[in-house]
């Protein structure tokens, strides 16, 4: 059988596998689940970044345009598509006080357990204070809570390691790998927007030093959760890897569009680098069905799938090849995403889509506010679906870079499978 017609029956069977696109009201009812439901800091933090990334990706570091954003970009204001993710940072903003009991000087951009998660919001009050957003309420000093924020992450208030690693928790010196996508990411807007160089190298700084205590080398190069104080989780959580693999590369696009791009050029190899480590030692343990488990690599009977998880991972492998041209697991993130919009064929239920309920929300999930347990709604899951539907929308719009490497993955079974999807097909045309 010649070999250009089995790439091409390769290519038509993967075609004909291939999920649908999420269609407009599907994807606004995501969005909608997800206003609803993100209330907490990191919540509402990685609800900006998902609609930046979405609707307005022309202001998201994962675009070609500069950082920070040229004033001819909005010289008749922003375009309303950001209106949802500025009116976030107006809020947050204007009820600082209220939620930090007046507080003067260092502070978060709103209270919590956590010192790291409410940096998240950082970038979208750092857009707002860019394009002069005003809102109904009046202009707010985004400039001075930005500033506050990030003397609060160096502050005695936040532990540090002692080589300078900020703590995810405030009560005690704790790393989570969440944090990588919360805090450096914050840290490299900062450090471009006021051009202080020194802060963008400290985001990098930041997710090395993260590396060098949450890496486990022993797992492949996959990242554990929690390390140091009580309460720890060696364990490699699926969702930790995405937060750290995405934070990283957030950091990188963010570089690679500043001013500083070509004096940075090892830091942007670093965090590519990474972010493929973390993708070689995860992806093994993608299942047959395209999801991971909540741990991947554990085979405790109380672990389950989790569809968060891989979505987020998956979103990940569409932004690396993009950013990096690094195409090794576009075959798995694909897979992924084929099973995660996959359509119901199960007549008992109201869901059109196998991964969804009736009414858009994600599943299986994790609980967001217990890691070890399965969950029924999470915000933070609906975000890690719209980035990755971003993400791949991106990829497709510049060309699908790497899909042949898809393709030539799916086709790479053994002889006899070949054949035999060969035979299939041929019988069909036959029939035909």
């Amino acid at each position: 059988m010649p070999s250009s017609f089995l790439f091409w029956l390769c290519a038509s069977l993967f075609a004909l596998t291939a999920a649908q696109n999420l269609i407009d009201n599907q994807l606004t009812q995501i969005e909608n689940n997800l206003a609803t439901g993100a209330t907490h800091s990191w919540e509402i933090g990685t609800r900006a970044e998902a609609l930046t990334e979405l609707l307005t990706p022309s202001y998201s570091v994962f675009s070609s345009s500069s950082v920070p954003l040229s004033s001819s970009q909005f010289t008749y204001g922003p375009p309303s598509s950001l209106d949802p993710v500025l009116a976030l940072a107006h809020s947050v903003v204007a009820n600082r006080s209220t939620s930090n009991d007046n507080a003067q000087g260092p502070q978060p951009f709103m209270q919590d357990t956590a010192a790291g998660d409410p940096a998240s919001i950082g970038v979208a009050v750092l857009i707002a204070n860019w394009t002069g957003y005003t809102g109904d309420g009046g202009a707010e000093d985004y400039a001075g809570a930005a500033r506050d924020q990030v003397d609060y992450l160096f502050s005695g208030s936040v532990p540090k390691t002692s080589d300078g690693a900020i703590s995810h928790r405030v009560s005690q010196l704790q790393l989570w790998s969440d944090s990588v996508y919360m805090v450096p990411p914050f840290l490299a807007y900062y450090g471009v927007t006021t051009a202080n160089r020194s802060m963008l190298q400290e985001a990098y700084t930041q997710c090395k030093l993260y590396r060098s205590y949450l890496r486990d080398s022993s797992a492949g190069g996959m990242w554990k959760h929690i390390v140091m104080g009580s309460g720890t989780d060696s364990g490699h959580w699926a969702t930790g890897n995405g937060w750290a693999a995405a934070g990283m590369l957030r950091v990188l696009r963010t570089i690679a569009n500043s001013q500083y791009a070509n004096t940075m050029k090892s830091e942007q190899t670093d965090l590519a680098n990474w972010v493929g480590e973390i993708h070689n030692g995860i992806y093994p343990h993608l299942q047959s069905n395209g999801l991971f488990k909540n741990y991947p690599d554990s085979s405790n009977s109380s672990n389950f799938d989790d569809a968060a998880s891989t979505a987020l991972l998956a979103s990940t492998v569409y932004r690396l090849a993009n950013a990096w041209g690094r195409h090794t697991h576009l075959p798995q993130a694909e897979r992924s995403w084929q099973a995660l919009l996959a359509s119901n064929n199960d007549s008992s239920s109201n869901s059109t889509l196998a991964h969804f309920t009736s009414d858009m929300w994600l599943t299986p999930i994790v609980d967001p506010y217990n890691f070890g347990q399965q969950g029924a709604r999470s915000p933070e899951a609906q975000a890690f679906v719209l980035e990755m539907e971003a993400a791949r929308g991106d990829w497709v719009a510049a060309g699908s870079q790497g899909a042949s490497a898809a393709v030539g993955r799916w086709c790479g079974l053994g002889v006899w499978w070949r054949w035999m999807m060969v035979t299939a097909v041929v019988g069909i045309v036959g029939v035909w």
